[in-house]
């Protein structure tokens, strides 16, 4: 297992716990659910070697990383994290943002927000909003994503914490079948396992995902504002979701 330096930082009236590695311009790396930015093991040693400072922080409301008091996770917050991180951390215009899953909600957000902090986007595993809403009500799709729903049941607070939390190894198994998680689960865990971590992480999901909201004109404009620019001007900004070898 790779060693990286570890750090605290003040961004957006938050303390972000973080791991980092080398020096140069600042590469972020964000994650998602269910993980930790030691998903990124591998990844940062190669952005130190490119002569890059290579930082992934512990997102909001994952250990050890504050739970807001406020519960807000929205997506125009996870944005503004983005761009406050850009700053407490002294990134300039070099910067790169690399993204994944709940990551790349907040990317979207964050580069419409102010662009001009990043010269390079890669977003990984989810489209932009309007390509995003034309899949997420398929069957197929449905059937993927029934975690979204069971997390605005109040019932799954004492499910998935259940067994040393064998929900989230349930959803390992399903998505990387016959992959080893030895290394990453017992990290994930560690961000989840105290019942406000893990409440914080599915706050995410009842925030973007309430039912009552999803998919109504209101839900659609309050994302639309979240998530920034249309399509085609983003993409401009944004390698597109695939990782591009010229960062």
């Amino acid at each position: 297992m790779p060693e990286f330096k570890t750090g605290v930082v003040q961004a957006n009236a938050l303390r972000f716990h973080y791991l980092e590695t080398g020096e140069g311009p600042l590469a972020l790396c964000l994650y998602g659910f269910p993980d930790s930015p030691w998903t990124y093991r591998y990844l940062l040693p190669e952005f130190a070697k490119a002569g890059y400072r290579a930082v992934a922080p512990f997102m909001r409301g994952y250990a050890p990383t504050e739970v807001p008091t406020d519960g807000n996770y929205h997506t125009s917050t996870l944005a503004k994290d983005v761009a406050a991180l850009h700053g407490a951390l002294g990134g300039d215009a070099d910067a790169v943002l690399i993204a994944h899953d709940w990551g790349s909600v907040a990317a979207y957000g964050g580069v419409a927000l102010d662009s001009a902090r990043w010269r390079r986007c890669v977003i990984m595993n989810v489209p932009p909003l309007a390509i995003f809403g034309q899949v997420a009500f398929r069957y197929d799709q449905i059937k993927r994503s029934f975690y979204f729903w069971f997390f605005q049941m109040q019932v799954s607070e004492a499910i998935v914490p259940a067994n040393d939390l064998a929900f989230i190894d349930g959803l390992w198994a399903d998505w990387s079948p016959g992959y080893d998680a030895g290394e990453d689960l017992p990290r994930v865990k560690a961000c989840l396992r105290n019942p406000a971590n893990l409440q914080a992480a599915m706050g995410y999901y009842r925030s973007f995902f309430n039912p009552a909201r999803f998919g109504s004109p209101e839900g659609i404009k309050e994302q639309e504002a979240a998530w920034g620019l249309p399509i085609p001007s983003l993409l401009s900004i944004c390698t597109g979701l695939r990782m591009d070898a010229s960062l």
